[in-house]
């Protein structure tokens, strides 16, 4: 992708998603659960801003993590435990999607984990191919272990901020739903979900011999 087409491309998400957050700010079902789940976000997206001019993802991978944010901010704007995505399914497609699978709780917020997984995996692999000289099975374990740990350390934030929140601002933040073991099932539910990606980068081509992008190979590690 040339320079200027790639640029436009990139500006282009950006602008869609701040549009996107702006939106999910109109009346959420929690104004504080909403600032919370954006605190990181945008503390993301302001990195990648930042070190886009000396290290620029592909595109691939921007588009990856814009797909996941836009999965979190539908999230932030009901609180995950109460996005209505069954109401949704019985009014558009004439069914309910929780009593046609048996399930008896908002499974969004596990969506969002499995979602963290297989859309984020790859491009923290692309950071580490490129800053690191990881390759094939290390590349993989690092890269499954970085999405298990950065999964623990968001639980850890969900349990710290819960505690300093109110009972109902808690409970919309954390999204437990009552089941003791939610966090332990989030972190399984998303490094499952990194497995999957990373397996099947691997089965692209095995993965150290899987070429990057051309641009990665220039000497200033700009991308076009």
């Amino acid at each position: 992708m040339q320079p200027i087409p790639r640029l436009r491309y990139d500006l282009t998400l950006l602008m869609v998603f701040l549009l996107i957050v702006v939106v999910s700010g109109f009346s959420p079902r929690s104004r504080v659960d909403w600032a919370l789940e954006n605190l990181l976000v945008l503390l993301l997206v302001g990195t990648l801003v930042a070190v886009s001019r000396r290290f620029r993802l592909s595109a691939t991978s921007i588009t990856l993590v814009f797909a996941f944010l836009c999965v979190h901010e539908l999230g932030a704007h009901y609180t995950y435990s109460l996005v209505p995505y069954d109401h949704w399914s019985s009014a558009w497609l004439g069914f309910s999607f929780d009593r046609a699978s048996g399930m008896h709780r908002n499974h969004y917020d596990r969506l969002v984990h499995l979602s963290y997984g297989l859309l984020l995996a790859y491009p923290v692999r692309e950071v580490l191919w490129r800053l690191t000289p990881l390759r094939g099975f290390w590349l993989f374990f690092v890269t499954l272990n970085i999405m298990l740990s950065t999964s623990a350390v968001y639980e850890l934030v969900e349990w710290i901020g819960g505690a300093f929140l109110g009972n109902d601002t808690a409970n919309a933040f954390v999204g437990a739903q009552n089941d003791p073991w939610d966090s332990q099932k989030d972190m399984a539910i998303a490094v499952t979900g990194a497995f999957a990606s990373l397996l099947l980068v691997s089965l692209r081509g095995k993965a150290e011999k899987v070429p990057m992008p051309t641009a990665c190979r220039k000497k200033n590690n700009l991308w076009e």
